[in-house]
């Protein structure tokens, strides 16, 4: 069959892994694409695929200027916005209907957007919609920190939201099990960013996480689902993908996916990430993603699901693209996370399945850009670093 020929360019604004999976996934399948990030050092930047635009991120709106720019650029024709970074998600918002007047946008408006970009306003959709979510406490003041003691052990600690100055000195998430834990690390939160939220720990290993990755078009047409589940994250138990693959045991997840986000009033890319309860054999939800793409959104693609692609034609009207069936289950995995993990993980807690062939995250025979440039950087941070003890050692001498 004939690879049919897109006109409209699409804007990806994100240049790391996860956009990385966005461009080839567009490019392979004749689209026009645009890719927009702060630093040339990204892995897609790096990719034979698409046009390359790098913006200087001096102010929160600077990538509201570069989009605005790139629209002048095609004057008379609207490219397709596709968002890949959580912290952009927030700055498209607040000027949605600014730049849904230039770009044919795949994510929601900004009252349905932003109560589930805070993980309190998670939980309050999910207790509306009747969906199970662990049991869960909002902390903000020193005051409020006792309030944890009522959570069954272990327990979760979390930011409610993005922030940079948390990211700076604290990790993604911290399991606990101890009350006392809990407190003295909240202590030394709150000063620093006081919204975080504590819940219960959901039992099961890292293999027990599944998502469902969707494209919602607008009035209600059905939805074009993948689910999925990770096999290792790093770091273990608490950390982001670290390899993953296709999970057709729990199809049942696309349509409790769509009743969430339906219920939500969400359109456009969105995503939603489950543990089973080892204990119950539940699907507990643990969070959304909404209006962009997820880390792992390329292991959609290469089960035969195209999201991107999916966006894309549904932002312009056009018919969904055709799924394709793979002869065999497809793990993608980035390398180093997933090395890490497994040395980590205790053995007979991964489920790899059967037969499946596994493609890297960065490596790819048809566009070796990316892996190249990720060596040619470590390579570069050792001799660094060589260089910066020698140099230490002789003022020592």
């Amino acid at each position: 069959m004939k690879k049919p020929r897109y006109q409209v360019p699409a804007v990806v604004v994100g240049a790391g892994i996860n956009g990385l999976g966005v461009l080839r996934s567009l490019a392979r399948a004749g689209v026009p694409v645009t890719l927009v990030d702060s630093s040339p050092n990204q892995p897609a930047m790096r990719s034979r695929f698409g046009r390359k635009v790098i913006y200087d991120d001096n102010s929160p709106d600077a990538i509201v200027q570069t989009l605005e720019t790139l629209a002048d650029e095609h004057a008379g024709q609207r490219s397709v916005l596709i968002l890949t970074m959580e912290e952009t998600v927030a700055t498209i918002a607040r000027h949605y209907d600014r730049l849904a007047q230039r770009y044919h946008l795949t994510m929601p408006p900004s009252e349905q957007l932003t109560p589930l970009l805070h993980k309190d306003g998670v939980r309050a959709v999910a207790e509306s919609a009747g969906a199970r979510i662990p049991r869960t406490v909002r902390i903000q003041t020193t005051d409020q920190i006792a309030g944890l003691d009522a959570l069954r052990l272990p327990i979760v600690v979390k930011p409610s939201l993005r922030d940079s100055a948390y990211s700076h000195d604290f990790s993604k998430a911290y399991r606990l099990d101890n009350h006392g834990e809990a407190r003295a690390l909240l202590a030394r939160i709150i000063p620093v960013l006081p919204d975080v939220v504590v819940q219960e720990w959901i039992e099961g290993s890292d293999s027990d996480l599944y998502f469902c990755l969707q494209y919602l078009p607008p009035h209600g047409a059905e939805p074009v689902s993948f689910v999925g589940r990770k096999i290792r994250s790093w770091p273990p138990r608490v950390g982001g993908t670290a390899s993953c693959t296709a999970a057709p045991e729990a199809a049942e997840l696309a349509e409790a996916t769509t009743r969430f986000f339906r219920h939500a009033g969400v359109i456009g890319l969105a995503s939603m990430e489950y543990k089973k309860d080892s204990t119950s054999g539940d699907y507990v939800i643990v969070e959304p993603t909404v209006g962009r793409t997820d880390f792992q959104e390329e292991v959609a693609t290469l089960n035969g699901v195209n999201l991107p692609l999916a966006a894309y034609c549904g932002a312009l009207g056009l018919p969904m693209p055709l799924l394709q069936t793979c002869s065999r289950p497809r793990v993608w995995r980035e390398r180093i996370a997933d090395i890490q993990s497994a040395e980590q993980t205790p053995s007979g807690t991964t489920r790899v399945p059967s037969g499946a062939q596994t493609v890297d995250a960065l490596w790819r025979a048809s566009d070796p850009g990316p892996v190249l440039g990720s060596l040619a950087q470590r390579i570069g941070r050792r001799l660094s670093r060589a260089v910066n003890r020698g140099n230490y050692n002789s003022d020592k001498v």
